[in-house]
């Protein structure tokens, strides 16, 4: 008989110092000193709170992408007042029905715990507040005695002096462990349910709350039914305390317990690593992005790019016009999709645009007085030197209006045109308006560039379209919420007049096939071997840019602007929602058919010389070699004499180079030649282009 009262006794012994060590807390603060002690305490680290995920949230605030910390974890910062009511009643209810009112540690509830140890021989409930677990979270220990005991008490009552109680709440919400690498409610949600925790149902909030307890044994990916099992105690007792009625515990058990994790959001995936390269040390990146249009983006490119290929991508622009900001940016239908190469960003990726930069050309001649969009053109066989273009369906329409070329993205009047621009003035207004082409390496701008003889990246060939929708004037892109991104100077395109031009030509483009056209303005490009399709439309409040191809190059037989990107293009305006508004005329604009027109923009013609052409072209200059040089050719020496190479920039072919006075022979007139010199000293080089524009130099042969 005394061997069944024995544990009784040390029971009973445990339990009483664990009430000496409340009185002693609680109780003795006069006599010890509470004040010293919770001095010698020192204070509460709250780093651990801080040291959280690195987040990228929309322009609106929401989640876009979180990052996992250094060592890990997913653990994303949260408020009470951003977790669902019922999940906060339910935890009061459950771990601390007296938190509102105590000072960190709940004697009643201690007293319990003790009596219940006392009486079963085992710890059946801690009696911890809340605030109680906070110090233990903030302090980690392995030992649970009563050493360890007293101290999380004290810390609680520093922690209950220093925060409110809705900061307390914060803190334990931010720091509860949820199992694996899941820290706080917020993580948890996400992770289990899919969700922010704004809105959960009993039986999700039940188990939130009980995970925490026991994070490792009850998570539900690994132990479904323990984690049912402790969800299903949460719901009995909260509603045996009246914090929910039985028939909504009776619910909730009832609710399948998640048995997977869920991946964490991942949106706008190649935008969010961008501005964390930009910024390391930002623990929160507020983007340009609008979370539910790229939502909508990202999904219209799953959904479309398997019709294209099995290692095609898809990559698509948005850009706002009263603020300069990108709404939605998708590098690619699946960041983790490496049969498409998923990591790569391809609206930064350098492609040939086909014909999507003809608008551009067209600009510039109305601009320079060369062309009005009812001006004549022809499309017929011509010839530029070595240069003879041809259509894309290797037909000729005859003599057709500036504005039908370009709706039909006619090749021959448009590199008619650009040998009125002028190649060099076309790429240096392009690099002036911030677009970063890339022409092929060691070659001159020609009028290949018409049909899209350069590379230009999806982003560059967005700013320029927004240029257009801007009145002509480009500004940088911005990917980070400010809110007059597109404000000041900005940089010059085209002059107002000529935009507006363009863009209404452009808004009577064909649409593809069973869309409705006349909505927006937009233009398509196709580069050479069907390797890249491009459409990029806008209207007056964004532009929308689209590229389809792959992501190593390769030729995707059949892949066209008009077949391929355009219907992304229309769709990604429907997602996008609202009514088009079309662009206002400014001041200046002359209506007028062909026939009202001044006499020189009538007809677009070879034959009669123009004085804005010869404006609009870059002058003529040697390139090679510059004035005052001293040349080493070899003639000073005894092996044998090298060439002399001869280049020019600029100016109207033909051109004639002379040295010394005198023709240098050469098979082909070009802007490059070589000669011979016949020895050592000074020679005078001159060239000599069509309209008689001439430039020299002098230089030393060595």
């Amino acid at each position: 008989m005394s061997g069944r009262h024995q544990p009784l006794g040390r029971r009973a012994l445990r339990a009483l110092a664990l009430a000496v060590g409340l009185i002693l807390i609680g109780g003795l603060a006069g006599r010890i000193g509470l004040e010293g002690a919770l001095r010698a305490l020192g204070p509460p680290d709250l780093a651990r709170t801080r040291e959280g995920s690195v987040l990228v949230v929309d322009r609106h605030g929401q989640l876009l992408r979180p990052f996992t910390t250094a060592d890990g974890r997913w653990k994303l910062p949260v408020k009470a007042g951003e977790v669902d009511p019922g999940f906060v009643a339910l935890l009061k209810a459950y771990e601390d029905r007296r938190f509102d009112h105590h000072a960190g540690v709940d004697g009643l509830a201690m007293m319990r715990a003790a009596w219940q140890w006392l009486r079963y021989g085992r710890i059946v409930s801690g009696g911890s507040t809340l605030t109680m677990q906070l110090a233990r979270l903030l302090e980690p220990r392995e030992e649970r005695s009563l050493g360890a005991k007293g101290r999380q008490m004290l810390r609680a009552i520093q922690l209950e002096r220093m925060l409110s109680k809705a900061e307390i709440l914060d803190h334990y919400l931010t720091l509860a462990p949820y199992g694996g690498n899941i820290e706080g409610v917020r993580a948890a949600s996400l992770a289990y349910f899919g969700k922010e925790p704004r809105r959960l149902s009993p039986g999700e909030a039940a188990l939130l709350v009980a995970l925490p307890q026991s994070p490792e044994a009850r998570r539900p990916d690994r132990s479904a039914e323990a984690a049912r099992r402790a969800r299903d105690r949460v719901l009995m007792l909260a509603a045996a305390r009246g914090a929910i009625g039985a028939g909504v515990a009776m619910e909730a058990q009832a609710e399948a317990v998640p048995i997977a994790r869920r991946p964490f959001p991942m949106l706008a995936a190649h935008v969010s690593e961008a501005l964390v390269r930009e910024r390391p040390t930002a623990e929160r990146h507020v983007s340009s992005i609008d979370r539910r249009l790229q939502i909508a983006l990202e999904g219209l490119a799953r959904e479309r790019v398997e019709s294209f290929g099995p290692k095609a991508s898809v990559a698509m622009m948005v850009v706002d016009h009263a603020s300069g900001g990108v709404l939605a940016s998708v590098g690619g239908p699946d960041f983790l999709d490496t049969r498409r190469a998923g990591a790569l960003d391809l609206t930064q990726a350098v492609r040939s645009p086909g014909s999507a930069l003809k608008p551009f050309i067209y600009a510039m001649a109305f601009e320079a007085g060369i062309a009005h969009p009812e001006t004549m053109m022809e499309d017929r066989p011509s010839r530029h030197a070595a240069y003879a273009p041809e259509n894309f369906d290797l037909t000729y329409q005859g003599t057709v209006s500036a504005r039908v070329a370009l709706q039909q993205s006619l090749n021959v009047p448009a590199v008619d045109l650009l040998q009125e621009v002028g190649a060099y003035r076309f790429i240096g207004r392009l690099r002036a308006a911030g677009a970063d082409v890339v022409l092929p390496r060691d070659s001159a701008p020609g009028l290949a560039l018409a049909l899209g003889g350069l590379g230009i990246r999806l982003s560059d060939l967005a700013r320029l379209y927004a240029g257009l929708a801007r009145g002509g004037t480009s500004w940088p892109l911005s990917f980070r919420l400010s809110p007059d991104t597109a404000s000041g100077a900005g940089l010059r395109l085209t002059t107002p007049v000529a935009a507006w031009y363009v863009t209404d030509v452009l808004r009577g483009t064909p649409p593809p096939l069973h869309a409705l056209g006349g909505r927006f303005s937009y233009k398509t490009g196709t580069s050479y071997g069907y390797r890249d399709a491009w459409a990029v439309g806008y209207d007056r409040r964004v532009t929308i840019a689209v590229w389809v191809g792959r992501p190593d190059g390769a030729p995707v037989p059949g892949l066209t602007g008009r077949s391929a990107a355009a219907p992304l293009l229309f769709d990604a305006f429907a997602r996008f929602g609202g009514e088009a508004e079309p662009l206002p005329a400014p001041p200046h604009v002359l209506f007028a058919r062909t026939s009202d027109l001044p006499l020189p923009l009538r007809h677009l013609s070879k034959d009669v010389p123009r004085t804005a052409t010869a404006l609009a072209l870059q002058p003529l200059k040697i390139a090679f070699p510059p004035d005052g040089a001293r040349v080493d050719v070899g003639v000073s020496g005894p092996q044998e004499r090298g060439e002399l190479l001869l280049k020019a920039q600029g100016g109207q072919p033909p051109l004639i180079w002379l040295v010394n006075g005198r023709p240098v022979v050469q098979d082909e007139i070009r802007r490059q030649s070589r000669w011979q010199p016949d020895g050592a000293g000074f020679a005078r080089v001159t060239v000599m282009d069509s309209t008689g524009a001439s430039d020299s130099v002098t230089v030393r042969l060595e």
